[in-house]
């Protein structure tokens, strides 16, 4: 008998969420959430933190195996194929963030596409199991920060998608194997003993194990569930258990799924335009806006010598406050980077954190000119956070402008062309041609697909080097990006 609680609501919203309960809106959110998932995901393959977790992981085989996107020959056990996956959609900060802050989609995925290959079932998973699946992993998440007003600001001690996304992937999971209800409570109850991951590893290698972990964690959770072990059956109603994480925790039971409403319905995500921290968008957005003031063109280059003093005005958040940041996942994280590298180039890019462009001279010249004020009103939450910049110049004059909201934002979403576009320029550095169109394909058409299989087959490659030539594209707004 299961007691009521929180815990239990959560338990019978996993078990009891149908297909008949997804919407139009939804399904079509998601869709995108997918694929963008997937084209920073084979980006990510090619990162030096991806290289250095599938070389551990090899030391792991098991009779059943997952594909690791984009290399068709290296197969790895289900959960860890999950976990490079996921360091793989996280490994340059290139991935979805949803309000509360986290980043919810890789945490779930990398889970579906490896349980999905390395389980088959009859009758077999379907895009529409596949799209219930991460919907349910989606909505724990989110779920769960709404019960903490800390988690509707930037994070300060822990990283979100390794507390949150750990539970979403053990939702997921569990939805997609059919787990029993009990079971479904089992495994949130698990996952929340393996979850978390301080802050203070933002801006380094390991941050996007947090999203492989909690891929990796929450998968196991299922599986240990499923072999009957058990935890506390309060875990998400207890300030020692669930609410550890989050101050100001106040869990509330879930409506019946009768009036059941989803949270990506109401709140869409943000999908990023250059792979760093989200709140630098709004950065690069007011640069771009004070550099026309600077140049006499759009591609011109900016110089620096007539630059007296640049102010930037932004929520305080310490991890993004880096003034002379030394490597790319430093620079991903910093306002002062991104607001250089936009006025100097007038564009931010994948290129823009090789290490030769974050040690430019003329970057480390800029880099000394910028002062960071942090008004009151500017709160660190990417639902009302700003960014006004003030550029002084030796002559006297000043510049400023100011981004309320940038393009990528929920509140001005990516068009499906430029979605695409993004998508096409990052599975392209490890898929051919024919490969990437194939997948835009079977995902905007995923509720239809009968099959996940045909789905994972593409997740394999073949390889871009199985292709004469492959397209050297790189996904930027504002003109063409830097070379390498």
């Amino acid at each position: 008998m299961m007691l009521k609680s929180v815990t239990e609501s959560f338990a019978r919203m996993i078990h009891g969420l149908k297909v008949d309960h997804l919407t139009d809106g939804v399904i079509q959110r998601s869709k995108r959430m997918i694929l963008d998932s997937l084209g920073v995901g084979f980006l990510g393959t090619g990162t030096e933190v991806f290289h250095k977790v599938t070389e551990y992981s090899k030391i792991y085989s098991s009779n059943t195996s997952s594909t690791v996107w984009g290399r068709p020959d290296f197969m790895l056990p289900p959960t860890y194929a999950a976990f490079v996956n996921g360091v793989a959609v996280h490994s340059m900060d290139f991935d979805d963030t949803w309000h509360p802050a986290t980043h919810p989609s890789g945490a779930v995925l990398p889970v579906l596409t490896a349980l999905s290959e390395a389980l088959p079932q009859t009758p077999k998973f379907s895009g529409l199991d596949l799209l219930l699946a991460f919907n349910v992993g989606i909505e724990v998440q989110g779920r769960l920060m709404h019960f903490s007003t800390e988690a509707k600001d930037i994070p300060k001690r822990f990283h979100p998608p390794s507390v949150v996304g750990t539970l979403g992937s053990a939702a997921a999971a569990s939805k997609f194997l059919g787990l029993s209800l009990t079971k479904c409570r089992e495994a949130l109850a698990i996952a929340v003993s393996h979850a978390g991951a301080p802050i203070a590893n933002a801006a380094t290698q390991t941050k996007p194990l947090h999203i492989g972990n909690a891929a990796k964690h929450g998968m196991e959770a299922t599986f240990l569930a499923m072999l009957g072990l058990q935890g506390n059956r309060q875990i998400l109603d207890l300030g020692s258990g669930f609410g550890a994480f989050y101050a100001n925790y106040s869990p509330k039971d879930l409506p019946s799924l009768d009036s059941h409403i989803w949270l990506l319905d109401q709140q869409d995500v943000a999908f990023k335009s250059f792979p760093a921290h989200l709140a630098t968008h709004w950065v690069a957005d007011a640069a771009a806006a004070v550099r026309k003031h600077l140049v006499t063109s759009e591609r011109a280059v900016l110089p620096a010598d007539p630059i007296e003093r640049i102010v930037l005005r932004i929520p305080d958040v310490q991890y993004v406050n880096r003034p002379f940041p030394d490597s790319e996942h430093e620079a991903r994280h910093s306002f002062q980077y991104v607001a250089c590298a936009m006025l100097l180039d007038g564009s931010v890019a994948v290129p823009s954190f090789y290490s030769e462009q974050v040690n430019r001279p003329q970057v480390k010249e800029l880099l000394k000119k910028v002062e960071l004020e942090h008004p009151p009103d500017n709160l660190p939450s990417f639902n009302t956070l700003y960014c006004e910049i003030s550029v002084a110049l030796k002559d006297g004059s000043t510049f400023t402008e100011r981004s309320d909201t940038f393009y990528g934002h929920w509140r001005k979403p990516l068009s499906r062309e430029d979605l695409h576009k993004k998508f096409r320029a990052n599975a392209s550095q490890m898929l051919c041609r024919d490969t990437v169109e194939s997948l835009i394909k079977v995902v905007e058409q995923l509720e239809d697909l009968e099959d996940c299989a045909v789905l994972t087959r593409l997740l394999k490659g073949p390889s871009v080097q199985d292709e004469a030539s492959k397209p050297a594209s790189t996904f930027s707004f504002h003109h063409t990006a830097l070379p390498r």
